[in-house]
């Protein structure tokens, strides 16, 4: 009797309870590991908070869905950050079961779940879902797009327009890049004979007014704001600049594609000592339509996307590289063939679970260790709980009135506004960003300025007294990190403005 692991028979037989084991395993790796080991959120987590609070039909941040579902989880965890890490792992969990389904309808349950376990290590190394905002929230809305865009194509389902026009609004409430992404689709579909016979009918009518009733209220305020225009394109003197910002992007997005390449390495007949031992997973056959389905959406994304940043000077793939890389997993699968060997599975588990494991490793690694290597501040180990608590009693205490809003340093107010009574936040150094509050407001209703101290007495910065005369300094506070290693203690210096009247 020849001997198959248990793995392999529970892909073959319950493909879809693999898939559940793993994903579910991944979310709770991030949901705890921020919960236990961070003493802030990543990222601009909490300016999304902030953002999210005030409720903004838009903003220059993007589409306001993402923030405004980060203000709900977060109320809805009565004030803490933990449900926007549940949010977020929920959106991953929908992203990649979205996906399998997408899988099982091109090549089957089995191989199915061999294309999310290879995308996953492409989406969870490029870019880790702790940090909620519109990048994460595109992922499973590009999955369900996807999704509905192949049962309209090439299963021929009808039913779908409804779901899919969804899923266009949606999209287009949460990422700038939502355009261009559906584009994609469309695109694609005029490129087929069947993808043009599935538009000649009444149904995209339909599905482009239920598009534009989801998406009017951004519209509007896009229209109001006066911000249709495309940006700048570059002189022809930074073409050259920006043509290698393109190559940076984009070897950037096929360097996170390492370790699918690695696996597909190591199951090669290279590395094969028996080739008759190694267990199949087998698949029916691939239509010509499903491959280039599958091959279009795993290549132009990625190449469109870091185009889109060489050409307006941006650090990341437009529209993240969550987006971008999704079908990956899935293309290398379609291109492996209707048999998949499985060589050398103790080693491919292994290298698998390195690739998955090694951006929370990495991530726990900064948190608990790089204080102590190193001078420089690791983020997420400002106590974001501490000193809102702080601030907020000692306005209270001093004026009598609840703090009711916070400005200074961007990253330490936006920590400071997380507080249980979320005082509104000011970006006094760019008041256009936070409509909702001017420096003026700021002068007669009062608040809390802040800064970090560079003596002991706390003196403002410069610029941060010009915009706010009479300042008078506090003596700074000192606040722990999570690890302060050998980074010296956190002083903040601050100053009450008080309200008028």
């Amino acid at each position: 009797m020849r001997f198959t692991s248990l793995v392999v028979e529970l892909i073959r037989a319950r493909p879809r309870l693999v898939v559940w084991v793993v994903v579910l395993v991944q979310a709770a790796i991030w949901l705890f590991l921020p919960l236990i080991f961070y003493g802030s959120p990543p990222g601009n987590l909490a300016t999304v908070l902030a953002f999210g609070r005030e409720y903004q039909v838009g903003t220059d941040m993007g589409p306001p869905l993402s923030f405004w579902l980060a203000d709900i989880a977060f109320r809805a965890a009565g004030n803490h950050v933990f449900g926007v890490y549940l949010l977020a792992q929920v959106c991953e969990i929908a992203t990649f079961i979205a996906f399998y389904q997408l899988a099982r309808a091109i090549v089957g349950g089995p191989q199915g779940v061999l294309a999310v376990l290879l995308s996953m290590t492409v989406v969870v190394f490029s870019s880790p879902s702790v940090e909620f905002g519109p990048l994460i929230l595109a992922r499973p809305l590009w999955a369900l797009l996807l999704l509905h865009s192949w049962q309209l194509i090439g299963l021929d389902r009808r039913a779908a327009w409804f779901a899919w026009s969804i899923d266009c609004g949606l999209l287009l409430l949460t990422t700038p890049a939502a355009l261009g992404m559906i584009l994609l689709v469309v695109g694609f579909a005029l490129a087929t004979e069947r993808g043009r016979r599935t538009l000649r009918a009444v149904d995209p009518l339909y599905a482009l007014l239920v598009i534009i009733v989801l998406a009017l209220p951004y519209l509007i305020w896009l229209v109001r704001a006066d911000v249709l225009a495309l940006p700048a394109l570059p002189a022809a003197a930074d073409l050259k600049a920006r043509a290698l910002r393109w190559g940076v992007v984009l070897g950037g997005l096929i360097v996170a594609t390492a370790a699918i390449v690695l696996l597909a390495i190591l199951n090669s007949r290279w590395f094969a000592r028996d080739r008759e031992d190694a267990p199949i997973i087998y698949r029916p056959p691939v239509s010509p339509l499903a491959q280039h389905f599958v091959y279009f959406f795993a290549f132009a994304p990625a190449i469109v996307s870091s185009f889109v940043s060489g050409l307006f000077d941006l650090d990341r793939a437009f529209g993240g590289a969550g987006v971008a890389l999704l079908m990956s997993g899935l293309a290398v699968v379609v291109a492996t063939g209707d048999l998949i060997h499985l060589r050398r599975q103790r080693l491919l588990r292994s290298v698998w679970a390195f690739a998955v494991a090694a951006p929370a490793a990495v991530a726990l690694a900064a948190a608990l260790f790089l204080p102590w290597t190193s001078t420089t501040e690791v983020p997420t180990s400002l106590p974001a709980a501490a000193m809102g608590r702080f601030f907020d009693d000692s306005y209270e205490r001093r004026t009598n009135h609840r703090l009711r809003a916070v400005a200074g340093d961007p990253e330490l107010a936006s920590l400071i506004a997380m507080n249980g009574r979320r005082p509104h936040l000011l970006l006094d150094a760019a008041p256009q960003r936070t409509p909702w509050l001017s420096v003026a407001k700021f002068n007669e209703t009062g608040g809390v300025v802040v800064w970090r101290a560079q003596d002991t007495a706390g003196t403002p910065p410069p610029e941060l007294a010009q915009r706010f005369p009479g300042l008078v300094p506090e003596v700074p506070r000192s606040f722990d990190r999570l690890v302060n290693g050998r980074q010296p203690v956190l002083r903040i210096g601050w100053a009450i403005v008080r309200p008028k009247g």
